[in-house]
């Protein structure tokens, strides 16, 4: 807990609504690193939906920091037990513990359910607020017996103040595609103008799983904010849904969280869905930054970030998947003057469409002395294998002045 003499009072709320979602947003909008998934609204409907709760193993518990009577620094914390959903995989760190008779869960992770896009986590007006907050959440997960710590996907203010405090960092890898011409500093025009920076291997093979597409008797509808309407969102979750139990597995999300996103949030959403005889058979759904991050004019997206999130289909197409979830929102970024979509988690297929490899950090402490340094020696070791695998992957860029 922040000391008497640094003026700040700590206060740790049940639920994100203990805080005044216009102090939050506020407050969220004057971060280096702000993204859509990190505005009250959203994280609110992760609660209320049932979707992030203590029944799916993530209790949540809202830190602010206030001083006088302005909000000086707030963050999600959740108490976990359980390691899903959270892309920063430490299943083995918990065998580990399991194996000398330890228990790693529960744990505190500091993060969006869900949900690997990194962005800021500590939200604050200035760097000793950010300290404050994080010395906060250090005492109160010793004083809780929580084994540890995580912030993850955090901005690179975040992971400062964190190594300061003496966390360690875990880098991986993602993939992002930038609207950058390689020979000039421009954006581009065009999707053809995109494939022609491509080296012509790379750019043969897109045109060949489009036209696939294509010939199929796939048409696209593109619908974003309130344009998507309940049919279109019970379409999205039918879609949405059967891809987890084909992967054998519950969704993460309710249906009821997707409601709350129409009624409280619709302004990020863009939803492209692939219709054949005008019967919608697949969709995929990203987020766009809104003016809560790059402007206020809602339909000005210029220099802002698109995010990949879920996609569906009920038919199988052939090359379906890369045109729903690359190419169409590509294209939809480079007609708006979207400068970043970022393609999420994993996936090396992603760099053949032009999505480059980019590191994402988190930072991680551990009660337990000895198991620390031992995740402290991995993690060095790990670091050393993501840059060379970074390196490897940037050798391969499908952008033509690479040839």
């Amino acid at each position: 807990m922040p000391p008497a003499s640094t003026g700040y009072t700590l206060q740790v709320h049940g639920a994100i609504d203990g805080v005044a979602a216009s102090d939050w947003d506020a407050l969220l909008a004057r971060q280096p690193c702000p993204t859509p998934f990190m505005r009250h609204a959203y994280l609110a409907a992760l609660q209320a939906s049932g979707s992030a709760t203590t029944r799916t193993g993530w209790t949540a518990h809202c830190f602010t920091l206030t001083h006088g009577d302005g909000l000086a620094a707030a963050c999600m914390l959740y108490r976990k037990t359980h390691s899903r959903g959270e892309y920063v995989f430490d299943w083995s760190w918990a065998d580990a513990y399991a194996r000398h008779g330890l228990h790693y869960y529960p744990k505190a992770v500091v993060a969006v359910p869900f949900t690997p896009v990194p962005g800021t986590r500590l939200l604050a007006q200035d760097a000793a607020a950010r300290r404050a907050l994080m010395q906060a959440l250090l005492a109160w997960c010793e004083r809780q017996g929580c084994s540890s710590l995580h912030l993850l996907f955090a901005a690179d203010d975040d992971l400062a103040v964190a190594t300061d405090a003496g966390l360690m960092l875990r880098h991986t890898v993602q993939f992002h595609w930038h609207n950058q011409h390689p020979e000039g500093a421009r954006t581009y025009t065009g999707f053809d103008d995109f494939l022609a920076a491509l080296s012509q291997g790379k750019r043969k093979k897109i045109r060949q799983e489009r036209r696939r597409v294509a010939q199929a008797g796939v048409r696209f509808r593109v619908l974003r904010g309130r344009q998507i309407t309940t049919d279109d969102w019970d379409f999205f979750y039918r879609c949405y849904e059967n891809t987890y139990h084909e992967h054998g597995n519950p969704p993460y999300l309710t249906r009821d969280f997707f409601t709350r996103m129409a009624a409280t949030l619709p302004e990020p959403w863009v939803l492209f869905v692939a219709e054949r005889a005008g019967t919608p058979i697949a969709c995929s759904l990203i987020a766009v930054d809104t003016p809560t991050t790059c402007g206020t004019d809602p339909d000005d997206l210029q220099g802002g970030s698109a995010y990949g999130r879920y996609w569906g289909a009920l038919e199988h197409v052939d090359c379906l998947h890369f045109e729903a979830c690359y190419y169409q929102p590509i294209a939809w970024c480079i007609a708006h003057g979207v400068q970043r979509f970022e393609g999420g988690a994993q996936g090396e297929h992603k760099l053949a469409r032009a999505l480059l490899p980019t590191q994402a950090s988190s930072a991680h402490w551990l009660a337990h002395p000895a198991f620390a340094r031992a995740v402290a020696s991995f993690l060095e070791d790990e670091a050393t294998a993501v840059a060379r695998y970074e390196a490897a992957l940037q050798a391969h860029s499908p952008l033509r002045h690479r040839d």
